[in-house]
């Protein structure tokens, strides 16, 4: 058996649960009513976010919570259809309470793109890549 090439859940450790459901709630993002007190968890395109507090992720996965500072070896992307609609989504992350890391801008590889920080540091990057067109529901078509 071979491990399916999929993901379905991306669980993000955060220090405030509330402050972090209120942030992405902000960006517009819509809350699941399979939400608890111990765990919020969010709609996405093809998967889930769910948000849970650092301490009992390390917990639940067997290691100690350690602090965390600079890169983390880890970015989430929210690619879009144009270099407007980057501009426009970073917009709302700054008005949610995202610290902007790099401004969008040209790349090397011929798209757009700029970085933002959620409130626990989470990096995550709005682009917009012509050569990996999106489906009508906003699904990347990677060829």
């Amino acid at each position: 058996m071979t491990v399916p090439a999929r993901i379905s859940i991306v669980t993000l450790g955060v220090s405030d649960l509330e402050t972090s459901a209120r942030f992405y709630q902000d960006l517009g993002w819509k809350r699941s009513s399979a939400s608890s007190p111990e765990i919020v968890w969010f709609h996405t395109a093809d998967s889930a976010l769910g948000l849970f507090p650092v301490e009992e992720l390390a917990a639940d996965a067997g290691i100690p919570a350690e602090p965390e500072s600079g890169f983390r070896g880890v970015t989430l992307a929210v690619n879009l259809e144009d270099e407007a609609a980057v501009d426009r989504a970073l917009q709302s992350a700054v008005a949610a309470g995202a610290t902007v890391v790099k401004p969008p801008q040209p790349t090397s590889w011929g798209g757009y793109s700029g970085y933002f920080e959620d409130p626990d540091g989470h990096l995550w990057e709005l682009a917009h890549n012509p050569f990996f067109p999106l489906t009508p529901e906003g699904r990347l078509d990677l060829p």
